[in-house]
């Protein structure tokens, strides 16, 4: 077997007489709360003896405080994942911390991968609260390093292209798998073990097409050159052995025959694997037209998934049926994402998108497809924002007939889980000089940045939204496109960044009549004065701030908030206090909840800087009782260590002990407690 153990193993649906060396084992159901986020297996498997024991020795050999790593690279198709995703089902138990994935290629951004992102997921699959999740990337994996060290956690990094993709995202211990095309000789620096996974020799692959065929289909003769045909690639086997399968009276000699003809005619493909996607030109000629049609919009998706709702807004006809023959032929394959939202979602190996993509340019449609492509996530992007709540924009409501959401909820999740896709087309769209497209879509996906703190696709996104914005001849857009630009990197302490965006803002505010994007650059500039140690000029900004937001409640609150922060900065707590008492007034009024956490905080620092420390508990324990009957854990972490320092300096020992232990008690709950220290 070509350097294989002489043992094969086959799984699925078996015919005849099959000799296994493994055991299929159903793996266990995850404990709550453990992330399990490694695809099933699909079934098929045979011939990876190596590859299998491999990855059990690396994890016999892990160490209490060091990672384990094992690399297996080789051919797209060839079924590196596969390996993978068997091989996790069998030991699933010794997994006890849970198995998160990563699939690099939806992270990576021209060239360049965006680790904080990934990091920032594995976080959150750990249990660490969003909020508490760190901005920065190297405080992003100090953290990782800390919720890992208990091990028993296996990471799979797909898709690699560079070693030091894997070592900030290497974990305190456990075992990381990483797979990729290209050998990763850098990863000895780390100890891993590297492994090549070649295609199946000609006997394995007959082995394996005739355990889904059965006997008395095809000779071995012809089975051989089915697989040599097929460059011995499952993922190609199965497409071919689906049509077998669903053709009953198809002969294997004709399959054999038309995939050597499409060979010699496809022969030019400027790919340096396009050779071994002729198998699914056989398949895609017996399509129906409304299937062929859906595997075109697949082949012109700039993103990775495939949805029904997705499909029947491109104009599919008879989408389900589709979809349907698409992953019976083993072209599509359904996604399990624990963290996803409860809809139906399609994704397809890179090969199928090239052979897809090659029949869709010759589609004298494609233009309009992308552009339906294009306008569905635009659309429901638009959709989820406003459902996300009121704030201004500039671009008009959504049509009536894209669907909206119930609830704030499911308008995040929507979002959250569709995130690389909505990058991809954004850039897609600019790509193709749709410039409204671009910045609208840009604005809609402000919460979703905002709120989950996505930083590499934030200012990706944006680069693109100004560019587009200035080309559409749109200031107004071109103003918020730079503001929202510039809370990124604000957020990020880039604060030279920030401002640079602000001032070619500024420059476009003649253009314009709206005073409220005046003001909007105006808060972000006192944010940064206030951040950089300028608190007189942000009390004087967030002043403004604050007037131009009058007729709006909560914007006055906001912003009297902010400047209340400022005051206490610039050591003008008295009137701090007055601004505060009257924002307070106005929150209770209207109800505004989540200020009437924040407010007295600042009204506690604020009688704290007076030398009021009796008065400023009362504030923060007010603070701190609020945020926890709201379950805003930041907040009431921040209310509980300010509390503490308040004990301290009034010499009461019981209530800083107190409000330490359950200071302990909430990043417990955050997660963001290593599991020797919790």
């Amino acid at each position: 077997m070509d350097g294989y153990e002489a043992t094969n193993s086959v799984s699925g649906t078996v015919y005849g007489n099959v000799v296994q060396a493994h055991t299929f084992v159903q793996a266990p159901a995850p404990p709550a709360g453990v992330p399990r986020q490694i695809r099933p297996s699909s079934g098929a498997f045979v011939n990876r003896g190596v590859e299998l024991a491999a990855l059990t020795a690396a994890l016999e050999r892990a160490e209490p405080l060091r990672p384990s790593v094992v690399a297996l690279t080789g051919l797209g198709g060839v079924g590196k994942t596969e390996v993978v995703a068997r091989w996790a089902e069998e030991h699933a138990r010794r997994f006890p911390g849970g198995q998160l994935y990563a699939d690099l290629t939806t992270v990576r951004h021209q060239g360049g991968v965006d680790l904080g992102e990934v990091l920032g997921g594995f976080l959150r699959a750990l249990g660490v609260h969003r909020d508490f999740v760190p901005e920065r990337l190297p405080e992003r994996a100090a953290l990782f390093r800390t919720v890992t060290s208990a091990g028993g956690l296996l990471v799979f990094l797909d898709n690699v292209e560079h070693a030091s993709e894997v070592r900030t995202l290497l974990p305190t211990a456990g075992l990381v798998v990483v797979t990729g095309r290209a050998r990763l000789p850098g990863l000895a620096m780390v100890g891993a073990t590297l492994l090549d996974v070649e295609p199946l020799r000609p006997e394995a692959g007959s082995e394996l097409v005739r355990s889904w065929l059965g006997p008395g289909r095809g000779t071995d003769d012809q089975l051989h050159d089915l697989v040599r045909l097929c460059g011995g690639l499952p993922l190609a086997l199965q497409a071919v052995g689906s049509e077998l399968i669903t053709r009953s009276g198809l002969p294997v000699e004709r399959v054999v025959t038309e995939l050597a003809d499409e060979a010699g005619r496809l022969a030019a493909i400027e790919h340096r694997e396009g050779s071994v996607i002729e198998p699914f030109e056989a398949v895609y000629a017996h399509f129906p037209a409304h299937t062929r049609r859906l595997y075109h919009l697949l082949g012109l998706h700039p993103g990775w998934h495939l949805t029904p709702e997705l499909a029947e807004a491109a104009g599919v006809e008879r989408a389900g049926e589709a979809l349907g023959e698409l992953v019976r032929a083993h072209l599509l394959r359904p996604v399990v994402d624990e963290t996803a939202d409860p809809a139906e979602r399609y994704r397809t190996h890179d090969l199928v998108r090239l052979h897809a993509r090659r029949h869709a340019r010759a589609d004298p449609g494609r233009e309009e497809l992308l552009r339906r492509i294009v306008a569905h996530y635009r659309g429901r992007a638009a959709a989820a924002d406003r459902a996300l709540g009121d704030r201004m924009r500039l671009q008009e409501p959504p049509e009536p007939s894209v669907p909206g959401f119930a609830d704030p909820v499911g308008a995040m999740a929507w979002l959250q889980v569709e995130r690389a896709d909505l990058l991809a087309v954004l850039t897609a769209a600019a790509e193709q000089g749709w410039h409204g497209e671009v910045w609208r879509l840009c604005e809609s996906l402000w919460p979703l940045y905002h709120g989950r703190k996505h930083y590499g696709d934030w200012i990706a996104s944006h680069l693109l939204g100004v560019e587009a914005a200035q080309w559409d001849n749109r200031p107004d857009a071109g103003i918020r496109m730079r503001n929202q630009l510039a809370r990124a990197h604000y957020e990020l302490g880039r604060y030279p960044a920030a401002a640079e965006q602000l001032a070619a803002a500024a420059e476009l505010l003649p253009l314009v009549d709206d005073p409220r994007l005046a003001g909007v650059l105006v808060e972000t500039e006192a944010l940064l004065c206030l951040a950089d140690g300028r608190p007189e000029r942000a009390v004087e900004l967030f002043t403004r701030a604050r007037e131009a937001n009058a007729g709006d409640p909560h914007g006055v609150v906001v912003q009297s908030y902010q400047l209340g922060r400022a005051l206490v900065a610039a050591g003008r707590a008295e009137a701090a206090l007055a601004v505060l008492a009257e924002a307070t007034d106005l929150a209770e009024r209207t109800r505004d909840r989540s200020m009437l956490v924040k407010l007295p905080l600042v009204q506690g620092r604020a009688h704290r800087a007076l030398g009021q420390p009796a008065e400023a508990v009362r504030l923060v324990t007010s603070a701190a009782d609020r945020a926890a009957a709201r379950d805003e854990l930041v907040k009431e972490a921040e209310a509980r260590e300010l509390l503490a320092e308040l004990a301290e300096e009034l010499g009461d020992r019981a209530l800083a002990a107190g409000a330490r232990a359950r200071l302990r008690e909430l990043r417990g709950r955050a997660g963001v407690l290593g599991g020797r220290e919790a």
